[in-house]
């Protein structure tokens, strides 16, 4: 092993707003918030629990356009859920969009920034 997964980031025009989004869809906690100076705020468990999803400020930001390949998701975050229909309604209330596409066992959303990601259960 070379190394070690510190974060995940995701560039957004808000990195506060999209961080609060996260923070409330995953639970995790903000752990440092620079949004103010550096454009950088980050979600986590305790200190030296890894890895931990960031969010950077990005102004010219070209969101992707699920399904469209002139504009890819270029990645995107599975979250396991219990309950989809609960979780469905949750993450819409917190600002997320259904998008087209979803299989046995997920469903495609986007996030406030307009990045994609899926609710999945077993």
């Amino acid at each position: 092993m070379i190394g070690q997964l510190r974060s995940v980031v995701i560039d957004c025009p808000d990195p506060r707003a999209l961080a609060g989004f996260y923070a409330e869809l995953l639970g995790l906690p903000v752990i440092e918030d620079n949004s103010d100076g550096d454009d950088w705020v980050v979600l986590g468990g305790p200190p030296g629990h890894l890895p931990r999803l960031a969010f950077q400020r990005a102004p010219g930001l070209r969101a992707p356009a699920w399904p469209d390949p002139e504009r890819p998701q270029q990645f995107h975050l599975d979250v396991t859920v219990d309950d989809i229909e609960t979780a469905e309604k949750a993450a819409l209330a917190l600002g997320a969009r259904r998008l087209p596409g979803e299989g046995e066992g997920f469903r495609v959303y986007a996030d406030p920034a307009g990045h994609p990601f899926c609710l999945c259960w077993d």
